[in-house]
């Protein structure tokens, strides 16, 4: 068991202004693409690069970037990957066109990818094992805080327009956050690395890579294009490469090599059929939040602060439900209720919005209130089970290659989001204006939704044994309970 770190909840604090960095950065960014739109000039495809080149190039480096720190070590590359995230969040603000800030948000990308994994094995080794859930329960408030508040910062300091800045504070907002977490790695962070960590799968990192590129770039570029032959031949080359990395990660296992990813992961039915699920519902989230922040801001001539400000009832029903559905519902009903209750909440919540916004010229955040907020109680009711039945499913020895390919896929399903739906909404836009857009987005999304409703079938009822999560509900509630004799510690 790891020796307690006299300083580890400072060090909590600066794994946190990472993760901050990087949700606020995504939030942010989607309330200031119009204005970006508006000031460079960009056409929808670069537009979409702008918002989906930073995924895409976490999801390829993710898993190479936890590997990374195993072998050299993760203070190392928190740091490298700290500093290389607020560097390009400063050249993204200075971006003089189109092309430099899409080139900016690609390094942002692959900063990231080397800081992010990084938190979860510095947080082990600096906690106790009894201390680790106080740790991770920290995490749900800050992220959900930061999440709340990521539209509405953004539009804020868009409708500040501080020094002339316009959207360029958005990014330049990273710069304090990464200040602080560089000082705090180095000052305060203590360095480690696997004992087991072996060379690192180039042949893995390559393949995986060249797939997910090969996937996405004729995505975003193909509608632009007219969808020339090569487009095509591309994600059919993108199916081969996914093809060819899994017969290179069998191999490596047959040969003794130590794999980029451990196969036997995907051999459960709880991870295999949560990564079905959470890859549907992020392709939706994402693509049509774009859709709908396109909508307001330009169709419906919002504000930036405006259209932050219209997404509260949404982050609000996400608070609410998800900790219903972790803390009550989970312990009682197991995961796969709650995931498929949140699935169906969230199809009337997106009816309610396309009917909001159906043959109307003028929409108000008040029409599109009542859905956003049965969408957001929907999300809750999702997250929190699904995550916790995709990470069940797999043993200790699995959990790191769960975790990364877990994190990697949801950044490319991200990507995927914005190309897919980003095409849909631009190539509708382009014949009926823009509340056509977003209609024929959301319907689109009914049917991802839909398929994900049919896909968590898949999934088993219980993550766990039931009475170990009846054990754990209650290990929780009495936590909570004694809480507050504990605050003194967490400010020490």
């Amino acid at each position: 068991m790891p020796v307690a770190h006299p300083r580890r909840w400072l060090i909590l604090f600066v794994i946190l202004a990472a993760e901050c960095m990087d949700l606020l950065d995504g939030t942010i960014v989607n309330v200031a693409a119009p204005t970006i739109h508006h000031d460079l000039r960009t056409s929808s495809t670069a537009l979409q690069w702008i918002i989906g080149g930073y995924p895409l190039a976490i999801a390829v480096g993710l898993i190479t970037g936890g590997r990374l720190g195993d072998l050299f070590g993760r203070r190392r590359l928190f740091v490298i990957g700290a500093a290389g995230f607020t560097l390009a969040s400063v050249l993204c603000g200075l971006a003089p066109s189109t092309g430099a800030l899409i080139g900016a948000r690609l390094l942002q990308g692959v900063a990231g990818a080397l800081m992010l994994p990084q938190g979860l094995g510095i947080i082990r080794e600096v906690f106790p094992g009894d201390e680790l859930p106080k740790a991770f329960g920290v995490f749900g408030p800050v992220m959900g805080s930061a999440a709340l508040l990521g539209p509405i910062v953004g539009g804020g300091l868009i409708g500040l327009d501080l020094f002339g800045s316009g959207w360029r504070m958005v990014f330049f907002i990273n710069l304090p956050l990464g200040i602080a977490a560089v000082i705090g790695a180095v000052r305060l962070v203590p360095e480690s690395r696997s004992d087991k960590a072996a060379k690192l799968d180039i042949g893995g990192v390559g393949l995986v890579s060249a797939a997910a590129v090969l996937l996405v770039y004729p995505l975003i570029q193909g509608r632009e294009l007219g969808w020339p032959v090569w487009t095509y031949v591309s994600m059919a080359a993108s199916v081969a490469a996914f093809g060819l990395f899994w017969l290179h990660l069998a191999r490596r296992v047959r040969t003794g090599g130590d794999p980029l990813v451990i196969p036997s992961v995907f051999t459960h039915r709880g991870y295999s059929g949560g990564l079905l699920v959470l890859t549907l519902f992020f392709v939706g989230m994402i693509g049509s939040s774009l859709a709908l922040t396109l909508f307001l801001q330009i169709g419906q001539g919002y504000s930036a602060i405006h259209a932050g400000l219209t997404f509260i009832p949404l982050s609000l029903g996400v608070a609410v439900a998800a900790p219903l559905s972790g803390g009550l519902l989970m312990p009682r009903v197991g995961g796969r209720l709650p995931i498929q209750a949140g699935g169906v909440v969230s199809l009337a919540g997106y009816g309610a919005v396309i009917a909001a916004v159906h043959g109307a010229g003028h929409v108000s955040s008040w029409d599109v209130l009542p859905g956003l907020l049965v969408i957001g109680l929907g999300m809750g009711l999702f997250i929190a089970p699904l995550f916790d039945t995709i990470l069940a499913a797999v043993t200790d020895a699995e959990t790191g290659s769960a975790s990364g390919v877990l994190n990697a896929l949801q950044q490319l399903a991200g990507a995927i989001g914005v190309a897919v739906l980003g095409t849909v909404f631009f190539t509708a836009v382009s014949h009926g204006g823009f509340g056509s857009g977003l209609e024929r987005t959301l319907w689109w999304q009914l049917g991802l939704t839909t398929a994900m409703l049919a896909a968590s079938t898949l999934l088993p009822k219980w993550a766990r044994d039931p009475a170990d999560a009846l054990a754990g509900a209650a290990g929780t509630d009495a936590q909570v309970a004694g809480e507050s004799t504990r605050v003194p510690e967490l400010a020490a």
